[in-house]
């Protein structure tokens, strides 16, 4: 099989049998470009050829190319290369896996960096209470940090997936579903939404179940979502950089403070394994320590 061939029938598999996002799609697309066009510098055009050794090859070069690429991006190239040959093994295309021994790159760790709560409460409370629009993004931005949702989880909302009261259903990577409380801050600013916005504005444009709607009635875009909440960061006067993931941060790291399960953290973040949940776990530790050594008598000399 060439690897082309391979490439293609490996990208239908994640789109159509996994149901992949778009966006990871995307990303495994460019790296099995990369793949592709060192496999062809090397006249490879059977996929069956490549050994444990060219493939190793391939990653030292990548890893030492300029400028150098960052260890999670060698680290997702390393992935995007691995899935395809165990896909090519499971699907009987070719006998041996040559990513076997591959060992991943070490990617530094990374503390995700969160508001606090006073600075929450003065994004949340940024957009205009008086404009339709305003009522909309507050809506919006009460929910990401009532739900730990991501941005494509939040615009990708049904009106109906609201219909339990103070319960929400999310589909997270994967079209996995799950299924987060909305405390009653977000409630009452959604339901101030749906009653006194949504309606004009799904006037404007095509009968779309879709929660959140633009000013044209049209869904919420991705990129749409992410102006409303820099628009919001900068009418609060907040420094620090604010995108959607922040207020995922912060809601992670202001319930694990609060005293909450970290299993219980990574139920509500839709996480498939914990270890990616305790990551916020050490900001809770930093939070413990600063007021350890501020509040003991004999924290410090």
């Amino acid at each position: 099989m060439t690897p082309e061939r391979a490439v293609d029938q490996y990208l239908r598999h994640i789109t159509i049998e996994r149901g992949l996002s778009s966006h990871t799609i995307a990303a495994y697309q460019r790296d099995l470009a990369q793949y592709l066009e060192w496999l062809a510098e090397r006249d490879i055009t059977d996929i069956a050829a490549l050994t444990p050794e060219l493939v190793a090859e391939f990653g030292a070069e990548r890893a030492s190319a300029e400028p150098p690429p960052a260890a999670t991006s060698l680290a997702r190239l390393q992935s995007s290369v691995r899935g395809l040959h165990r896909f090519l093994v499971r699907e009987g295309h070719t006998t041996d896996d040559p990513t076997g021994r591959l060992k991943p790159p070490k990617a530094p760790q990374r503390l995700p960096k969160a508001l606090t709560i006073t600075q929450v409460e003065e994004l949340l409370a940024a957009p205009s209470p008086e404009e339709p629009l305003g009522i909309r993004d507050r809506a919006l931005l009460e929910l990401l940090y009532a739900t730990g949702a991501r941005v494509s989880e939040a615009i990708g909302l049904d009106v109906d997936d609201l219909a339990h009261g103070d319960i929400l259903r999310l589909r997270g990577k994967g079209s996995k579903e799950r299924i987060v409380p909305l405390g009653s801050f977000a409630r009452a600013a959604v339901d101030a939404y749906l009653t006194r916005v949504r309606p004009t504005l799904a006037m404007r444009g095509s009968a779309t179940p879709k929660l959140f709607l633009g000013a044209r009635g049209a869904p919420l875009s991705r990129q749409s979502a992410w102006l409303v909440i820099q628009a919001a960061a900068e009418r609060a006067h907040l420094t620090a950089h604010v995108s959607p993931h922040t207020l995922r941060h912060s809601f992670a790291t202001h319930l694990l403070q609060g005293g909450a399960d970290v299993r219980v953290v990574q139920e509500l973040l839709g996480h498939a394994s914990v270890a990616t949940t305790q990551i916020y776990t050490h900001v809770s530790v930093d939070a413990l320590r600063d007021v350890y050594v501020t509040a003991h008598p004999r924290a410090r000399k």
